[in-house]
């Protein structure tokens, strides 16, 4: 798996699909994930003739650890894998606890604007009650890691092991109340071995960059929603218990002309199994 050096001396695991051109789609993973989560979409944006990278976030597989990073300060790395390439413009493709990482990077020079896909929005801002609605356990691991990295790292080590080494036949229980009927649909078959595959390469050396994710979640984002000035797609579904709906709503309304594409009876996982075709759709009209 090819890494990049970055100026601080970290290496950065990314994907790249090869296809030579100055702009690009960036892909960035939920939380826990990993780069390779994108295989499918690097091979169809590839067949669109669309240039298309992703990568594991620091801390994540190969990745090494950036302690103490935000949302925003994640844009350091994303700067320096783009200018690698020479990708003068650029869209971001942000699933999950990727959707603010991709926003984040809408004030970066050259980007043409966002999808977030089930993105989480803001922690303790009075218009979004941000665990309404979300499973137990995701209740349980937010309020671990609101009181720091001590008790959100212990709360890891005593019950995320079953991530660390899940098989296909063990992820849907491993999920247990944040998937309802639509992501259940899904996770079977090739694609649980998949999407087993991807949990254990993002957590195989550690768990530093799910507790670092968590960290930064609970904490401002380090930018102003509002002040973004590119277009800005907002996918979700209404069968979602990681991401809960009321987070989409609360993204339209404070990004500037945003546009909500809400699928009723879709989950957190179902949405980019089922509408991958149509969110590069999106992404190549707007790199256009």
């Amino acid at each position: 798996m090819p890494t990049l050096k970055l100026t601080d001396g970290r290496f950065l695991e990314y994907f790249d699909n090869g296809i030579a051109s100055t702009s690009a789609i960036v892909l960035h993973h939920g939380t826990p994930g990993h780069g390779h989560t994108w295989a499918t979409w690097l091979e169809l944006a590839a067949a669109r003739g669309i240039r298309a990278l992703s990568y594991s976030r620091a801390g994540y597989g190969i990745s090494d650890r950036n302690e103490g990073r935000t949302v925003a300060s994640n844009n350091a790395d994303i700067r320096e894998l783009l200018d690698s390439f020479g990708i003068q413009d650029f869209i971001s493709i942000g699933w999950s606890g990727g959707g603010p990482h991709a926003l984040a990077t809408t004030t970066l020079a050259g980007s043409k604007g966002a999808i977030t896909l089930a993105g989480v929005g803001a922690y303790g801002v009075d218009d979004l009650d941000f665990l309404a609605g979300m499973g137990e356990e995701n209740e349980i691991e937010f309020g671990e890691a609101v009181k720091g990295e001590a008790q959100i790292s212990a709360w890891m080590d005593a019950n995320a092991g079953a991530f660390k080494n899940v098989t296909g036949e063990q992820i849907r229980e491993a999920f247990g109340g944040l998937i309802g009927d639509a992501d259940k649909a899904v996770l079977q078959g090739n694609y649980a071995e998949e999407s087993a595959t991807h949990m254990r390469k993002g957590l195989a050396v550690s768990f530093d960059g799910w507790i670092d994710d968590d960290i930064a979640f609970v904490q401002p984002w380090g930018f102003d929603l509002g002040a973004i000035s590119v277009p800005v797609q907002i996918w979700q579904g209404d069968d979602d218990f990681m991401v809960p709906h009321a987070h989409s709503y609360w993204l339209e309304k404070h990004i500037p002309g945003a546009q909500l594409n809400f699928v009723p009876g879709h989950g957190h996982i179902s949405l980019i199994v089922k509408y991958n075709e149509q969110i590069l759709d999106q992404a190549q009209e707007l790199l256009k």
